[in-house]
């Protein structure tokens, strides 16, 4: 196939060898099957924001730190250089992303590096050595999706106690190789801590891949993985290793009767008192 410019330059430098075809085209990159010596590797090409689709980024590049004070203001203040540093922040974010979460024991394609906007990375492959197929392409039985269904709330414990949330997992983004399930996709990844928006962001995450599996496991739309994954965070028990059950009870507080009654009271006879105030002001 004819070589696209962006990939050019890594040809010319010999960090691939050749482009064997186009993979896919997405809101937020194209990507492409390459051959590096003889491993074959994905070649994912960003789009610059100009053409990229991906709506209201800014809500998931909310709490990301700049190590670079100058670059912080520069992107502040959207000047050329600033969009440029803004463009370089969206892409280096899946590359940290997915260095993080691998050594987290999250199952995400091994990534090689990230050049001029070309991220290169493993190839997750099927059982027959072809491109491993998303979810939404394949038909499961209702044993394997409460299995894998499990796998994936486990791999989103993980990364949420690698401080992470996906931000737009869904069955687009889970490839599906001989193993189980491998979560792709993640420049739009959020801090879990420092993100307002990380807790809808989850709960979506937990709701859009509950909803793939229970179309194949009914029962799976009854769980609350999402309220116990949350509680567990915000209480600082999140442990990667513990056993998520997706049941979630929250007991609430119990009310103190007696002081709510003389709330009320007080209330009540701050009432009387201000009607009486007006019925006989004070000369």
């Amino acid at each position: 196939m004819k070589t696209p410019p962006r990939l050019q330059p890594l040809l010319d430098e010999g960090l691939i060898d050749d482009v064997l075809y186009a993979l896919m085209s997405g809101k937020e990159a194209s990507v492409y099957v390459v051959r590096c010596g003889e491993r074959i590797c994905c070649a994912k090409v960003y789009k610059d924001a100009a053409q990229r689709s991906f709506k209201k980024a800014a809500q998931y590049q909310e709490g990301r730190k700049e190590r670079s004070s100058r670059r912080a203001r520069a992107m502040e203040k959207g000047s050329g250089y600033g969009r440029q540093q803004a463009e370089a922040s969206w892409q280096s974010a899946e590359v940290d992303a997915l260095f993080k979460l691998a050594a987290a024991g999250v199952r995400v394609p091994t990534p090689y590096g990230c050049y001029d906007g070309v991220l290169l990375m493993e190839l997750v492959r099927d059982a027959d050595g072809d491109v491993a197929p998303r979810l939404n392409d394949i038909s499961l039985s209702a044993e394997q999706a409460r299995r894998d269904h499990q796998t994936m709330m486990q791999a989103i414990l993980r990364m949420l106690a690698a401080g992470l949330v996906h931000g737009d997992l869904s069955e687009f983004n889970v490839l599906q190789d001989p193993t189980g399930p491998v979560i792709i996709d993640l420049p739009q990844a959020v801090d879990a801590a420092a993100n307002n928006n990380a807790r809808w962001m989850l709960t979506r995450d937990v709701d859009n891949i509950t909803a793939y599996y229970a179309r194949f496991a009914p029962e799976l739309a009854a769980t609350r993985y999402a309220d116990e994954l949350w509680d567990l965070f915000e209480s600082g028990n999140l442990d990667p290793n513990q056993t998520l059950t997706g049941v979630f009870s929250k007991t609430a507080a119990a009310v103190d009767l007696d002081a709510v009654l003389q709330e009320i009271q007080a209330a009540s006879d701050e009432a009387a008192a201000r009607r009486e105030r007006q019925q006989h002001p004070s000369d």
